[in-house]
């Protein structure tokens, strides 16, 4: 299968690019001029590269054609930082998205299969089900939402399969710093001290191999569409979850209690992976393990192999 990835160069879409390689598929990403591409070290030679950015989709045209798709895959997200959760350019996203249906239906894609969020649903106090009412709280879960909304419709419109992933926690080697476990890793490797709410929040983390071979499930299975939630089937407390990485990593200290729960604080932040499952798909990473890969991860690339 051709298939045309947006974020590649991000934390998870290195991972879907990656596992699509490995599986056979022949894969085409989204590139601009400049852009820092060392999460793909490795297997740039082994995928077709179209220049351009999210700017100008238009410009993208005759590269998608020339590479002609069978499946988009929309990784790509502008503001997913914590501090730009209530931007306002978080609306340009739904273009974004609406527009790239075109695109790849132009080009001759059959299959769409979009990156959402769990903040798409906003807070609950239990394991959340696609059939949950949405209530998203920022202008980033909003936006979510939206794109997956008008994202289906468009698709049904140009006659492309549509399946939208609604990702929870992922982690795993690469990802972004400023995220919980690779800033926790940091820290304490330094032998620092690590400011934590009171972490009685229940909070599953997903291995982001297990999530890429997810995406590549969903797109090999001409029976999956619409809405998947896309995490980990446990959600321990997230209090026993920062104690095995302070035990893997054998340094530094952790301080319950000492940041505040935010008002909207996620107390439980867990995924019902039924739907996914009847796919076929389940974990493979077991948590300690991927910890202690991420923990050995992260000693390398300080070693400067990044």
């Amino acid at each position: 299968m051709r298939i045309f990835v947006t974020g590649a160069t991000g934390f998870l879409g290195s991972y879907v690019v990656a596992d699509l390689i490995e599986q056979g598929h022949d894969v085409a990403v989204l590139l601009r001029s400049g852009a820092n591409s060392w999460r793909l070290s490795g297997k740039l030679d082994q995928l077709s590269v179209i220049g351009g950015t999210l700017d100008d989709l238009a410009g993208l045209a005759n590269g998608l054609r020339s590479f002609g798709p069978h499946a988009v895959v929309h990784m790509a997200w502008r503001g997913v930082g914590s501090s730009d959760r209530n931007n306002k350019d978080q609306a340009r996203n739904i273009v974004d998205a609406v527009e790239l249906i075109d695109l790849a239906a132009d080009a001759g894609a059959t299959i769409f299969v979009g990156a959402g969020s769990q903040a798409e649903y906003g807070p609950y106090d239990r394991a959340i089900v696609e059939s949950d009412p949405p209530r998203p709280t920022t202008l980033y879960g909003i936006a979510k939402l939206a794109s997956c909304l008008m994202a289906e419709r468009r698709c049904a419109e140009r006659k492309l399969r549509f399946a939208w992933l609604r990702i929870f926690s992922i982690y795993g080697p690469k990802d972004n710093d400023s995220w919980l476990i690779p800033s926790m890793i940091r820290t304490l490797r330094a032998n620092g001290h690590m400011a934590l709410t009171g972490c009685e929040q229940r909070w599953g983390f997903l291995h982001a191999r297990d999530a890429a071979a997810a995406v590549r499930l969903v797109l090999a299975n001409p029976g999956a569409e619409g809405v998947y939630n896309l995490g980990s089937p446990e959600a321990p407390p997230l209090r026993h979850t920062v104690a095995q990485l302070r035990d893997l990593i054998g340094t530094g200290d952790l301080g319950f209690g000492e940041v505040p729960y935010r008002p909207d604080q996620v107390m439980v932040l867990a995924a019902d992976v039924k739907r996914l499952e009847g796919l076929g798909w389940r974990p493979a990473v077991q948590l300690e393990q991927g910890l202690r890969e991420t923990v050995a991860w992260s000693k390398t690339a300080d070693a400067g192999d990044r």
